[in-house]
């Protein structure tokens, strides 16, 4: 069966706080699954792309077949446009957020997945209710640390 994935990110300041926001959908159910996370500082890119990062990683089974959309040219580009096989060969050196693509490769294997991009804050049900996701887990309390993201600025390496 078709998962299908909305995935958006924010930020407030980039860097600030920032959260993500997914909701996962069995194609042709009205099943649906929502998370989403805040955390302390992060920049908008990273919260698009741990989106997807996660919905991939809460599928348990492999060889799903998982439509993505996101309003992330960053994201949605590097994959449609295979950057990140280029990057790959280079060990993701001298990539903005290298933690967070590893991670992604590794899992983004283990499924067929196909990457739709939808124009952002432009009507589309699904984007709207991820983006309200992402923006309130920003806002929250208790905010997680993004423990790739101050890692890599407290050595001073490019992230953003």
């Amino acid at each position: 069966m078709m998962i299908e994935v909305y995935t958006d990110g924010a930020s407030s300041g980039n860097p600030g706080k920032g959260g993500y926001g997914i909701i996962m959908k069995l194609k042709g159910t009205s099943y649906e699954k929502n998370f989403s996370e805040g955390f302390r500082l992060t920049t908008n890119n990273r919260m698009e792309l741990l989106a997807v990062i996660i919905a991939l990683e809460k599928i348990n089974k492999p060889d799903q077949e998982v439509e993505i959309y996101s309003d992330s040219k960053y994201v949605v580009d590097a994959i449609n446009n295979k950057w990140i096989y280029g990057w790959e060969k280079k060990r993701f050196e001298k990539v903005k957020n290298p933690d967070l693509w590893i991670r992604f490769i590794k899992i983004y294997r283990k499924h067929k997945v196909t990457f739709h991009w939808v124009k952002g804050h432009h009507g589309h049900f699904y984007n709207e209710k991820a983006d309200q996701l992402a923006t309130a887990a920003a806002k929250g309390e208790n905010l997680s640390i993004d423990m790739g993201y101050e890692n890599l600025i407290s050595d001073n390496k490019n992230i953003f």
